[in-house]
């Protein structure tokens, strides 16, 4: 038998706290060469201008999940379709068998392991005593990477900037009461960069949208919304000043316009990626080296993050007795 989860179920199981715990075993395990995950299949629906992606993974040591994920970018769907940017469905298979244990929602999965690819980020490159943080962007990517960032530093204040000002303005009443701290919407993004110890950019700008002049020394930016080739939320200042590590070395440097550019330009090179996330994790390689270094996270998102994410909602699905079970 399958068990099928909605989006309502998987919402009613994943936690962020279960998610990061998930997503961090699944970098160590990528960084161990306890993964395999061929780099995911692209389809773009220029007619209506869209992103399908095809996305397998086996996750061994601990985690041992197999699965693959089927997820749609369409930026303009909230506005035309009333319909989440991103959507997907994720098969998670038994790796014993190969018989599909579970059929499940994957948008908000989706989200919410890339919130955690972020507060793993954060745990590892952050300052410890980072407390602010400006949020460029206000939609569901948005939430739950400030949600990740306030589970692994104690912060006390951030910003939000969104040219939606009536999803901005939500954005910061409902998290200021979801989290306990205060978030303030902005429409000035060169203070609130200014006074961020940690700064998200979770948008669907193909420009950068803050300059790399305005960082102080010792911040953190996660990475998160650009995810083609020609795209970039950071300008080249920004990637020049930094310490910069990848989700995987590899599929940053094959479609992450973030770093892509720059190379480009000849303002940097392939080696300006220092490291995968994922050695950091493990120790192999060293996260922040000091109170002053600038670093970023760029994500372009892993189908290793998807599988564990998943198995560890399957398990809680089962625990709690949530979903339908069919025969296929």
């Amino acid at each position: 038998m399958t068990l099928l989860l909605s989006r309502k179920d998987v919402m009613s199981v994943l936690t962020m706290k279960d998610c990061l715990m998930a997503v961090e075993g699944a970098f160590a395990a990528l960084a161990r060469d306890q993964a395999i995950m061929p780099q995911r299949a692209v389809i773009r629906v220029a007619q209506h201008g869209g992103v399908f992606l095809a996305m397998p993974a086996w996750v061994g040591g601990d985690t041992n999940a197999l699965g693959l994920k089927a997820v749609t970018v369409y930026p303009q769907n909230p506005e035309k379709h009333n319909l989440p940017t991103t959507l997907g469905t994720l098969i998670l298979c038994d790796p014993a068998t190969g018989r599909a244990a579970a059929i499940m929602d994957a948008g908000y999965l989706t989200a919410v392991r890339t919130g955690a690819a972020s507060g793993v980020a954060t745990k590892h490159l952050a300052r410890e005593d980072a407390r602010t943080c400006a949020v460029f962007g206000a939609g569901v990517q948005a939430r739950m990477q400030l949600e990740a960032v306030a589970e692994v530093r104690s912060l006390t204040k951030a910003w939000v900037l969104d040219t939606a000002v009536k999803a901005r303005d939500r954005f910061a009443a409902e998290l200021s009461d979801a989290l306990g701290l205060e978030v303030i919407p902005t429409d000035d993004p060169e203070a609130a960069v200014r006074a961020a110890d940690i700064v998200v950019t979770a948008t669907s700008s193909a420009t950068p949208v803050f300059d790399g002049r305005w960082l102080k020394p010792g911040t953190h930016i996660n990475n998160i919304g650009s995810h083609s080739p020609n795209a970039r939320e950071l300008d080249t200042e920004t990637v020049k000043r930094s310490r910069f590590v990848a989700d995987l070395k590899e599929a940053n440097l094959a479609e992450a316009g973030d770093i892509l550019i720059p190379i480009k330009e000849g303002a940097v090179t392939a080696d300006h990626i220092c490291a995968s996330l994922g050695e950091i994790v493990i120790g192999a390689k060293p996260g922040r080296r000091d109170p002053d270094e600038i670093t970023v996270f760029k994500s372009c998102g892993l189908a290793v993050q998807d599988v564990a994410t998943a198995l560890a909602v399957y398990r809680a699905a089962r625990q709690r007795g949530i979903g339908i079970e069919v025969e296929l």
